[in-house]
């Protein structure tokens, strides 16, 4: 379903004060994700523009989840009741410079929110490579940007509002609420639909971005600490070939005394003459500015430009994080399964994340490497490939994206989330039976 015919119909349903059914197959289409690999099970998607009809939605239906930006490659927001979209509640409710936050209803990208925050003198710390993800999505699920001293996207959340199984409306924050904000930020959609999240923000910055080709694995290996802290930002291409890590996206804050160092090389690597793709062959039309070009912050953290939102994509993707300390031995260990991964990969991507203190965060208590993976779109051929890379990377205690493609069973995920037993507990709290649960999350969280 194009976005014109989801507003159009979307808007002749809100004029009526009950929700009615928004029907999927009106375009002759079933609803899919963003990849177009899963559909969904239910052709019963709901809108609601109001916290109001959220509330009165939720109350009547025994079993619903809410259907974000539709990037999640596995079912983790699928139903076979009933989806609910926020979409149409989409606006800043309230931007406070004294407390250094902004308040933004949960239909709210980071595409929207970025560039009226810049208007106003304000950025958000981190951003994910495409900016036209849900913000409440997000940070649900843990997702992530890049940089040594830069926490995945839920670090900036400092408040949320959900509304309950019950339809009763919860406000958690950091301040006042400690460990169950803790356990309810990277919610995984299981205590209740997410109506406002409140971000940490910053005065505004700019950003140079370089890139760098032909890194050798041999410099990575000896130099890694040096290469991933040389900028705010930087990002790690490869397709695992030549014993060589085919780009290096480096993202420079531009700041006193804090300027990226740019030369001819880069540890081995050279420095590209033009702006190019993630994956060389393709054309860089629609990625962010690179050739040190100054920028605001929201133009260049992302790999992909605001202006250009990604047709539905014929891929598919994985990610695993591992601690930081076991980062060269993970990638080594990936690398050695390169001929088997190579038919299959369009391109991976390795950058750090900081450490949190959310409970179903990968990197909970703990800095991270995150390995990509952006695969060719074969289900078959990657479903055999996951366990494969996922046993070279168990003994580093790999936790993958919430979102994203994996086999890992529901014993190995209990086993690396420590605090899964509390967030199951929290689960419960706000949704006794059950209601905001589905296939993904009884399998991976609730199974015994």
């Amino acid at each position: 379903m194009n976005k014109r015919t989801f507003i159009k119909l979307s808007s002749a349903m809100i004029a009526d004060p009950v929700i009615s059914p928004l029907f999927a197959w009106t375009t002759g289409d079933k609803l899919k994700n963003w990849a177009g690999n899963l559909e969904y099970s239910t052709e019963r998607l709901y809108l609601a523009n109001s916290l109001k009809q959220v509330q009165e939605f939720v109350k009547k239906q025994s079993n619903l989840k809410v259907l974000g930006t539709r990037h999640c490659f596995n079912n983790i927001a699928d139903s076979t009741h009933h989806l609910l979209a926020l979409k149409s509640m989409d606006e800043v409710v309230a931007l406070d410079p004294e407390a250094h936050a902004v308040t933004v209803d949960a239909g709210m990208n980071y595409g929207q929110l970025c560039p009226y925050l810049h208007r106003k003198g304000f950025a958000l710390h981190n951003l994910a490579s495409l900016p036209h993800i849900s913000i409440a999505g997000s940070c649900s699920t843990a997702t992530h940007g890049s940089g040594d001293k830069n926490g995945n996207l839920a670090t900036a959340v400092s408040a949320l509002e959900i509304v309950t199984a019950a339809g009763e409306v919860v406000k958690l924050s950091r301040q006042e609420n400690g460990e169950t904000f803790r356990g309810a930020v990277v919610g995984l959609g299981a205590l209740g639909v997410i109506t406002k999240v409140t971000l940490d923000i910053q005065p505004t910055f700019m950003v140079r971005q370089y890139v760098y080709e032909n890194l050798p694995l041999s410099q990575l290996k000896d130099h890694f600490e040096a290469i991933v802290s040389s900028a705010y930002s930087v990002s790690l291409f490869t397709d695992w070939q030549k014993q060589r890590l085919n780009e290096v996206w480096i993202k420079s804050r531009i700041e006193e005394g804090r300027a990226f160092e740019v030369n001819a090389e880069f540890f081995g690597a050279k420095r590209a003459t033009k702006n190019l793709h993630p994956i060389a062959e393709l054309s860089a039309e629609n990625c962010t500015e690179q050739m040190g070009v100054p920028g605001p912050w929201y133009e260049r953290l992302p790999h992909f430009r605001m202006g250009f939102t990604p047709s539905a994509g014929k891929e598919l993707q994985s990610e695993y994080f591992v601690p930081r300390q076991h980062a060269i031995e993970a990638i080594l260990a990936v690398e050695r399964l390169r001929d088997q991964i190579s038919p299959h990969l369009m391109i991976s991507e390795i950058r750090t994340i900081a450490a949190d203190d959310f409970w179903l965060s990968p990197c909970y208590k703990q800095p991270c490497v995150a390995v990509h993976f952006t695969w060719k779109q074969d289900w078959p051929a990657v479903r055999k490939l996951l366990p494969i890379v996922e046993k070279e990377l168990a003994s580093f205690k790999a936790r993958p994206h919430w979102g994203k493609l994996f086999t890992m069973s529901p014993a190995q995920l209990k086993s690396i989330y420590e605090k899964l037993p509390e967030f199951t507990q929290l689960a419960k709290k706000y949704d006794p039976q059950g209601k905001f649960r589905n296939e993904f999350l009884n399998t991976n969280i609730f199974s015994s």
